[in-house]
């Protein structure tokens, strides 16, 4: 994977740039497996909703998964525009009124975090004037997820309505249910989920229409079980009569985007180390909230290589620090790296602490050999946000 991004040494720094071919790829491989298990795989817009590829991938998802009004009108106008058949999906843990009034209007479906919320706003929804399809997130008490701040069945989580909250409660106006369970996990882990969901809901399925199996799947990683999968889908749609949605997020820009990055300066305090004009805090939080260290072209772990560089980011943060890396040559002053992975809980997740630049948003065609660079941040930007 490395050597395909060589060709990104001329590019404006900092700057995302989303490799279409990657993307075609990841979502071919979705739609052939909607296809093989009868579901719709909806795009979850919290990991990835670079609308810019939109056209793209409207070609081959079902609709978009949506978390915030601001979240579902962006589906709606940018991913469901003049396509009928794509559905809009929104959950969050809580709404207000106002939310309920702005998400109406542009969704297809609206899961609720409680019966406390269903019954607050089942009115406000059933009075739209188009059919929103409501359901109610469920908590099937089985965590996959071994980091805790990114489990959704741990001990006292807020998501989902746990089973003994959910018994003798009227469903009357649910037509569906959704869970999510998994973080970046295989469909073992699916399926180890929906068992535990079987055991504890399962007498409610045959009232519903639908099911959504919510995130995590990490479906276009090289090593998934899209078998598997598969045969877990379909066993819950053939058994229990109800249509199946997936959202996944990073699965459909894994492995399709980079962070193309310049070294500002070089100092030495015991150790060697690269300033670059990006931020881990800013512009790749999870290098810091996950924690996970992001593979660069032409570079190893510390000692691997004959140069040892700390790299860190542009902000006044102490630990703004991206992580130790080692090269064959030393690095200069302007000098490009380029962040692998970095299309998915990056530009969604930034910043601009310290009022730091946010990267520029590029893609790249392989075909044709042309990066177009669809968006540039400013001043205004920053100052818009504020006040």
């Amino acid at each position: 994977m490395a050597g395909d991004w060589t060709d990104l040494a001329e590019v404006e720094t900092p700057c995302y740039i989303c490799d279409l071919a990657a993307l075609r790829r990841n979502l071919d491989i979705l739609a052939r497996v909607a296809e093989r298990a009868r579901c719709k795989i909806l795009l979850a817009l919290k990991g990835f909703a670079m609308w810019g590829v939109f056209p793209i991938a409207s070609q081959y998802l079902a609709g978009v998964a949506a978390s915030s009004p601001h979240e579902a009108r962006l589906g709606r106008d940018e991913f469901c525009a003049d396509k009928p058949d794509k559905e809009v999906h929104v959950y969050a843990p809580a709404y207000s009124e106002a939310d309920i009034a702005d998400i109406v209007p542009v969704a297809d479906h609206i899961v609720f975090n409680s019966f406390a919320q269903w019954r607050r706003f089942r009115q406000q929804v059933q009075a739209s004037s188009t059919a929103i399809q409501c359901g109610i997130r469920i908590n099937p008490e089985h965590s996959e997820v071994k980091v805790p701040i990114y489990d959704p069945c741990g001990r006292y989580s807020r998501l989902g309505v746990p089973f003994a909250a959910f018994q003798g409660q009227p469903l009357d106006g649910i037509s569906g249910l959704h869970f999510h369970t998994l973080c970046e996990l295989g469909a073992d882990a699916l399926d180890r989920t929906v068992a535990a969901v079987k055991r504890n809901f399962g007498t409610y399925l045959a009232q519903m229409k639908w099911l959504n199996l919510g995130g995590g799947h990490h479906i276009t990683r090289p090593d998934y079980d899209t078998d598997r999968l598969v045969r877990v889908v379909n066993d819950l749609r053939e058994r229990h009569d109800v249509d199946i949605y997936l959202e996944p997020g990073e699965a459909i820009a894994l492995h399709t985007g980079a962070l193309v990055t310049s070294v500002l300066d070089i100092i030495h305090n015991e150790m060697d180390i690269a300033i670059l004009d990006t931020s881990a805090t800013a512009h790749m939080p999870d290098v810091l909230e996950m924690p996970y260290r992001p593979e660069i072209v032409g570079a190893g772990p510390p000692g691997q290589k004959t140069h040892t560089y700390r790299l860190g980011g542009l902000t006044c943060l102490a630990g703004d620090v991206i992580g130790d890396y080692s090269f064959d040559e030393p690095l200069s002053v302007g000098q490009t790296l380029i962040f692998l992975d970095m299309a998915h809980y990056t530009m969604v997740k930034n910043t601009t602490f310290n009022g730091v630049r946010l990267p520029s948003i590029a893609t790249r065609d392989p075909a044709t050999g042309t990066i177009e660079v669809l968006r540039r941040f400013d001043y205004t930007d920053y100052r818009n946000r504020l006040s």
